[in-house]
Formats: structure tokens, C-alpha cells, sequence
């Protein structure tokens, strides 16, 4: 019988809210300190649910990459995307950035990917090729939009904007770093408009 097959899942189960609510296990307790438990209370669902519509550990963690990675997860980019004002833009990347590295929260401090997936690489198989994937689409993205401003006359057409996305990247990675290690959001944002201007430098 079909209705055998929804034994165990809820009511108004809600697969891409019970993934966020995964991914967020795995930000804060990593891929091995993540057990089923801990997955199947903050998802909400039943281990039995769990596999009918992740299958296991290991796919579910490869779906949680793939959702931050492909859907407007990212808070700093989506700030920089959404700023039609370009200093502003590259201001507020900066600033989401800080914000979500020294907000103790609940644990998902930083970037997913920095912060979590980076230490299962080489350790969980299918991670290193999203990882790769990730880090080329983001520089990508942040390309496109100093590209979008040499269109517009905004920065000359010479402006290196892989570069500059690829340096804003590093710049991310390293706030994220000083915020696991315990700096402050105040003592971060000290230089950031010598950050913002080294940036935008022509």
C-alpha cells in the first residue's frame, strides 16, 4: 500500500526546512559530532523519513552543501548582490561578513563551508568536487557584480574583477577565522573602510 510508505512522516513535513535545520546541526557540531539524533530532532522528522527523503548521514550532509551553496544561503553575498551602490555594496559584504563571525548564536558562526565542510574534506567522499565548485562559484559571482559596474561605467573596464572578488573571498575567510577565534565584531570593523577602499582600488 502507498500509505505504508508515509509511515513515520509528519504532517506538513517540509523537506527544504527540515534541510536548513540540518545543515545548522552540521555547522555547529561538524560532520562527525552530527549523530541521527541531533539530525532527526532539529529536522523534526523520524530516522524513517530521514532516509526516505535523504537517505543517509552522508547524502543528507552532501544536500546540505548543495542547498547553501546553489540557493541564496550565503548572507554576505546576497547583501553585496542586492546593493546597487557598489562602495556601499562591497561595505556591506564586509559587514554581514563580521556580523555573522562573532555572533555567538547558536553555533553556526561564519561561512558553512569554511566553518564545517572544509574539515570533512578528504574525509567524506563527494565533498572535495562541491567544495571546489563552491569556492569557483562564489568568486564568480562576486566577478559578475564589479563586471555589472564596468558595464555601467561605474569602475573602468580594466578593473580586475576576478581578482577582487577572489580577494574579498580571502578577506572573508579570514574575518571568519578571527571570529572562531574569539575577536570582536567592534575590533573587526576597525579597518574595515581601508578594506573597503582597498578593494575598489584602481
Amino acid at each position: 500500500m502507498n500509505d505504508t510508505k508515509r509511515i513515520g512522516r509528519p504532517r506538513g513535513f517540509n523537506e527544504k526546512d527540515a534541510l536548513m535545520a540540518a545543515m545548522n546541526v552540521f555547522w555547529a557540531k561538524g560532520y562527525d559530532g552530527a549523530s541521527m539524533k541531533d539530525l532527526t530532532r532539529a529536522m523534526g522528522i523520524s530516522g524513517p523519513s530521514l532516509y526516505a527523503a535523504f537517505g543517509d548521514k552522508r547524502a543528507l550532509y552532501l544536500k546540505t552543501i548543495d542547498r547553501y551553496a546553489d540557493v541564496d544561503a550565503c548572507a554576505p553575498i546576497v547583501a553585496f548582490e542586492a546593493e546597487p551602490d557598489i562602495e556601499k555594496a562591497v561595505r556591506g559584504f564586509l559587514t554581514s561578513v563580521i556580523s555573522s563571525a562573532t555572533d555567538p548564536g547558536d553555533g553556526t558562526r561564519g561561512c558553512f563551508l569554511a566553518s564545517c565542510v572544509s574539515t570533512s574534506v578528504g574525509q567524506v567522499e563527494g565533498v572535495d568536487e562541491r567544495m571546489e565548485k563552491a569556492i569557483d562559484g562564489t568568486d564568480l559571482r562576486l566577478a559578475q557584480r564589479f563586471d555589472l559596474e564596468k558595464k555601467r561605467g561605474v569602475l573602468p573596464a580594466d578593473f580586475p574583477s576576478r581578482l577582487r572578488g577572489r580577494l574579498m573571498y580571502d578577506m572573508r575567510q579570514g574575518f571568519v577565522f578571527r571570529g572562531r577565534a574569539g575577536w570582536s565584531g567592534e575590533s573587526l570593523m576597525e579597518d574595515i573602510e581601508d578594506r573597503v577602499q582597498m578593494i575598489l582600488a584602481i
